[in-house]
């Protein structure tokens, strides 16, 4: 995901620690890697990592990247937007750090019509600093994402329109599979299918997965056919 620069020194800096070879491997495919998706294989797979300040989608075919798209929106622009909402329609002032536990509570179908239709938020009145509780209508919050949540499925359109159309028919069946943090958020995936009519799966450990393909290409598990060797 780094620029060149930053990967010549990533490369460098192993090399000069006495690694024999080194390979960069993009985060999409480490990823799709570690959560299963059968990367090697010709039949197309689609992947959507949702970081905090970026949320990437790619098509991946034959262990390499199809059609890619990084969106410059992630789980802190949704935290932010429920921040403000908060602070602007509640006079409520709850820190970033504390958005996670508004979106546990909605948990489940939570951002859906299908969840609670409101819950209660602890925080600081705005006025008089002093502890306050208020109903928040999800209803309201889900207007509150509708921008940052509008940006991810114009990427996911994007790739769509870009990807192959024998590869899109692959995907009709497959649909989107979801890593990072962010898609832990309550009832996003079922947005994301209501939005575009795919099967859409979040995967079992989303925050790790890049993590855990990385460490199945260590092993010898799988090795994609885009592990290329950049120094040896």
């Amino acid at each position: 995901d780094a620029d060149p620069l930053a990967q010549r020194a990533a490369v460098e800096t192993m090399v000069g620690l006495g690694a024999r070879r080194v390979e960069l491997v993009d985060t999409l495919i480490a990823a799709a890697v570690g959560c299963g998706l059968p990367v090697e294989r010709p039949e197309a797979t689609m992947i959507l990592v949702c970081g905090a300040a970026t949320t990437q989608v790619a098509v991946l075919s034959l262990g390499s990247i199809v059609t890619a798209e990084r969106i410059p929106v992630g789980g802190e622009a949704i935290d932010n937007a429920i921040v403000q909402h908060l602070r602007h329609h509640h006079e409520l002032m709850l820190p970033s750090q504390s958005v996670r536990p508004l979106q546990l509570a909605l948990r489940g179908n939570g951002l859906t019509p299908q969840g609670p239709e409101s819950t209660e938020i602890h925080g600081r009145d705005v006025a008089t600093g002093l502890a306050r509780s208020v109903q928040v209508d999800t209803a309201a919050v889900r207007d509150a994402i509708h921008t940052p949540l509008t940006a991810v499925l114009d990427g996911i359109g994007k790739v769509l329109r870009d990807c192959p159309p024998d590869l899109v028919a692959d995907l009709a069946d497959r649909g989107i599979m979801m890593v990072g943090g962010s898609a832990l958020l309550p009832g996003l995936d079922q947005m994301l299918r209501d939005a575009t009519g795919m099967p859409v799966h979040i995967a079992e450990r989303p925050d790790v997965c890049a993590v855990l393909g990385l460490g199945a290409m260590l092993e010898g598990k799988i090795q994609p056919l885009a592990l290329a060797p950049l120094s040896g």
